[in-house]
């Protein structure tokens, strides 16, 4: 698979290669502020259920936004307009798959937060493993400011990021809070100018891609599911994943490489 071969099937994206092993994922309605619609929600799970069937295809994925001024708006709500309850779940139910998709890629997802990110658009960013924003950047749940609430993992990913508390808050008053808050409440690792994201997310994901991609993996799957865990069983979870690296023949290499003081070249066996 290489899906950035496939960029011109896709209406709402833009799906590139910038280097070897690193998959870059880009929302491509800059004239709507990125928001999503029907569309576009399909192409996400299009192309994130690609990578889950094939995640030896690329070491690292890399989201983001088209311009600077939004990441993703959320869903477009002009598409909504008029919509029948029988559509609005519909649509709504493709998001959930969408949201599970992205949750599910196994390699690391980096997110890149070029702009806004409210309702569906903060959504998916919690999605991501970690992101760097723009120091421009605004972030809310808005939802139960239109009668409806979070509903693509909101009340779940973002009370594990930046707890409880805050995440009520954040919720229940619908109101935006800065790149700065989102900084200090851990919410995004880095703080940059807008022109330095997606720049500096990309140095992050080359770094990643350049170290053995089964044991990225492995490591990956070891934290998230580990969480889910109590801490003995999240123990028990990590030593399982390490040991299924113990006879690859990356675990070879890295040892090899790092006595003949060379750098090692992995290829995911």
């Amino acid at each position: 698979m290489q899906l950035a071969a496939l960029d011109g099937a896709f209406d709402t994206l833009l799906v590139t290669e910038p280097e070897p092993r690193i998959l870059q994922v880009m929302l491509n309605r800059p004239e709507r502020a990125n928001a999503f619609t029907t569309r576009m929600g399909g192409e996400l799970v299009d192309v994130f259920q690609a990578l889950e069937a094939e995640p030896a295809a690329y070491r690292c994925v890399v989201l983001t936004g088209a311009g600077e001024r939004a990441f993703c708006a959320g869903a477009d709500l002009k598409e909504r307009d008029g919509m029948t309850d029988g559509d609005f779940a519909r649509q709504h139910h493709l998001f959930e798959r969408m949201a599970r998709a992205v949750l599910a890629c196994p390699v690391p997802l980096l997110g890149a937060i070029n702009g806004a990110a409210f309702a569906g658009g903060l959504e998916l960013a919690l999605c991501c493993d970690f992101a760097y924003a723009s120091e421009t950047a605004r972030f809310a749940l808005t939802e139960v400011t239109l009668g409806i609430m979070p509903g693509a993992g909101g009340t779940q990913n973002l009370p594990r990021t930046i707890g409880e508390r805050r995440a009520k808050e954040v919720i229940l008053t619908g109101r935006p809070f800065s790149a700065q808050d989102a900084l200090a409440w851990g919410m995004v690792n880095r703080l940059l100018a807008p022109a330095e994201v997606l720049p500096a997310v990309l140095e992050t994901a080359h770094a990643i891609a350049a170290n053995a991609p089964l044991s990225v993996r492995q490591a990956k799957k070891a934290i998230t599911q580990g969480l889910q865990m109590d801490r003995a069983s999240g123990m028990l979870f990590e030593i399982e994943a390490y040991y299924q690296l113990i006879g690859t023949a990356d675990r070879v290499e890295g040892i090899r490489a790092f006595n003949e003081k060379r750098r090692p070249v992995f290829q995911g066996r």
